[in-house]
């Protein structure tokens, strides 16, 4: 063998061991005991699992994204070196929580409509089975869970024969569960006059379908005017960072000069009132 072949034959055995140690891995994959091994493994590592601080941060945000304001103002209290952003994030705080429980509200709202909807229509399925009123609205009730609190007191009535009609109406005092008064009139006309439970109650189902529907559309023709108010929001922002990519510095102008804090708080009482009026407006449209 001759000098210059010896780096050549280091290099054939370099690539052999590879490639058998590639093929050695690929049969160890294919192996069903292998891959079982695996699974314990990872089985045993989800058992010692420990939250990271991702994990930590994001269950603390739950039910607490105001809290979001205030790395923002943080950030920009340390970029503008002053402590009105951190001002400003102390206000905005509780004025998020309020914006973001009228949010969950709403679509509380809307979830205990669409579940006396599904009442409804669980009622006029039992009572075509056969079912008796009464029997019916329980087994409705229990599958639906439509009442929430009021449930103990619906079931009663209708367990021991009392006031159904009654109860229902007392129940409709809830948020989202205005279609119990339409539930409890249809009862009311049944027992008294002898109508069918059953067709009043199918109407009332369709009636309050097509407010759902009509309700979605009216929100979906409203998405192009709140998209126009969240473009407004951001506006001023838009025009920080413009600033600052033309190699201003737009937040010491605001922060640090006399000028500068009264085209912050003037353009923040507009800002403000500007988003407070395009949002009464499309309120009014969704009412």
């Amino acid at each position: 063998m001759t000098a210059g072949s010896e780096p050549l034959m280091q290099g054939l055995a370099w690539v052999m061991a590879g490639c058998a140690g590639l093929a050695g891995g690929l049969a160890v994959a294919r192996d069903p005991g292998a891959r079982r091994a695996r699974a314990l493994m990872q089985r045993g590592r989800e058992a010692r699992w420990v939250p990271t601080a991702g994990v930590m941060l994001r269950s603390f945000l739950v039910g607490r994204r105001e809290w979001l304001c205030a790395p923002v103002a943080a950030l920009l209290a340390v970029l503008g070196e002053s402590v009105l952003p951190l001002l400003a994030g102390a206000v905005a705080v509780p004025l998020v929580r309020r914006w973001l429980q009228r949010r969950a509200r709403g679509r509380e709202r809307e979830r205990v409509a669409d579940a006396v909807t599904s009442l409804c229509g669980s009622v006029v399925g039992e009572l075509r089975a056969g079912r008796e009123p009464g029997e019916a609205l329980r087994a409705a009730v229990r599958s639906t869970g439509a009442l929430g609190t009021a449930e103990s007191a619906v079931l009663a009535a209708a367990r021991f024969g009392g006031d159904v009609p009654g109860a229902l109406r007392q129940a409709a005092d809830g948020p989202g569960l205005d279609g119990l008064a339409g539930m409890a009139a249809c009862w009311r006309v049944a027992v008294d006059g002898g109508a069918g439970l059953a067709a009043g109650l199918a109407r009332l189902e369709s009636a309050l379908r097509g407010e759902r529907r009509r309700r979605e559309e009216l929100r979906a023709q409203l998405a192009g005017a709140w998209s126009t108010v969240a473009v407004l929001a951001l506006l001023p922002v838009v025009g920080l960072g413009l600033g600052a990519a033309l190699g201003a510095d737009p937040l010491e102008v605001l922060l640090h000069s006399p000028g500068g804090l009264v085209c912050l708080f003037t353009g923040g009482l507009l800002e403000a009132a500007g988003l407070f009026w395009a949002a009464r407006i499309v309120r009014a449209g969704e009412s």
